[in-house]
Parts: structure tokens; C-alpha cells; sequence
């Protein structure tokens, strides 16, 4: 059975890589903004956010390769009840790490199957993140360190590099925070029958 990565992350791709997963990736072709903007007045949660932007993807490459297994997935990043996206250049990335100093946050990580343009499964996972108190100073040499690297990820960090260094507490697995829930999805892709297990 052919597996489509429905997303152009090289995280996601790596951690599929590194499990033995025979895949290849599609960039969904959607508008993220557009697909969320109507559930925020609708009282949608950011785990909701999530799974309805991975499953956009999934829906979005399936239809047109409709024989394939399609993974989608997508992150979210919430303080309170503000849900950040990635900034749009280096001041963003500061204030973005300015606002996230000293304070918890979570990592909501949907990932979805989809076949024949349909939802067969869908997950989310929740990682609680606690940066540590972080002086500007510090915020503005770390952003000179890695550099447009920053923009990459919604928080301005990436926690696989340099960005843990950010950190005072982390409640959830690796790969929630990185960006794909891999057990849950292994087991889902043992249970499809389109991997061994």
C-alpha cells in the first residue's frame, strides 16, 4: 500500500524515515488561515484547530491520489486560549520568545489517515512546555545563534536543536513535540495493515 506524506515538513518526513516507513510527501495545496479563521468564534479548542488543519491535508492530497494511504498532520501552539503560528521574521521570533518566557504552553499535534477522500483515523496529542525564565539579552544572542532557523517553527523554536535550551520543563514524548504522534500512528498503520506488525 503506497503512503503519502501529506505535508513538506523535513521533521515529520525525518521521524517517518528514521521508523522504517516507506513514504513518500506531498505538500497539501490549502490555505491554513482560511481553513481555521471560522473555528475560532465556533469555540473550537487548538487540539480541534489541529486535527482539522491535518485532516484538510489528508482530504486535500487523498482526493488526488485516491489509492494511497494518506498521513496528514499539523501543530498547534497554545498559550491559554491564544493559539500562535509561525512568526513572520526575526522581531516576530522575539516577541514571540519574550511572551513565552517563564510560562507554560502545549503542543497540540493532530495526525489523520485518510483514503479513497476519506477519514479513516484521527489522533491528537497534547506535550505541556515550560520555558524557563529568559532574560532579552539571552533571547536576542539565541536568535543570532540559529539564525532565520527561528521562523521555522510557531514559538520560534525547535526543540530537536538549540531550542531546548529554552526550556525548564517538558511534560510529553518527542515526537508529540516535534510534530507527528509516531505510536499512535504505527499502530494505526499496523492496524490498516500497511505496515508490518
Amino acid at each position: 500500500m503506497d503512503i503519502i506524506l501529506a505535508s513538506k515538513s523535513p521533521f515529520r518526513a525525518m521521524l517517518l524515515r528514521n521508523a522504517g516507513i516507506a513514504f513518500s510527501a506531498q505538500s497539501a495545496d490549502i490555505d491554513e488561515r482560511a481553513v481555521e479563521a471560522p473555528l475560532y468564534n465556533s469555540g473550537a479548542t487548538p487540539e480541534d484547530v489541529a486535527l482539522v488543519l491535518a485532516e484538510a491535508k489528508a482530504l486535500d492530497v487523498s482526493e488526488r491520489h485516491p489509492s494511497a494511504l494518506v498521513i496528514g498532520s499539523d501543530q498547534t501552539l497554545s498559550l491559554g486560549d491564544e493559539v500562535m503560528h509561525k512568526p513572520e521574521d526575526m522581531d516576530g521570533a522575539r516577541r514571540q520568545l519574550l511572551k513565552l518566557s517563564g510560562k507554560t504552553h502545549h503542543l497540540n499535534s493532530a495526525v489523520v489517515l485518510a483514503k479513497e477522500g476519506h477519514t479513516l483515523w484521527r489522533h491528537v496529542s497534547v506535550a505541556r512546555m515550560t520555558f524557563r525564565d529568559l532574560d532579552p539579552g539571552f533571547i536576542g544572542r539565541h536568535l543570532s545563534r540559529v539564525g532565520p532557523v527561528a521562523v521555522q517553527s510557531v514559538g520560534a523554536y525547535q526543540y530537536e536543536g538549540q531550542g531546548v535550551q529554552l526550556f525548564e520543563k517538558v511534560d510529553g514524548d518527542y515526537f508529540t513535540i516535534v510534530g507527528l504522534p509516531l505510536l499512535p500512528l504505527l499502530a494505526e498503520l499496523r492496524r490498516e495493515g500497511a505496515i508490518d506488525g
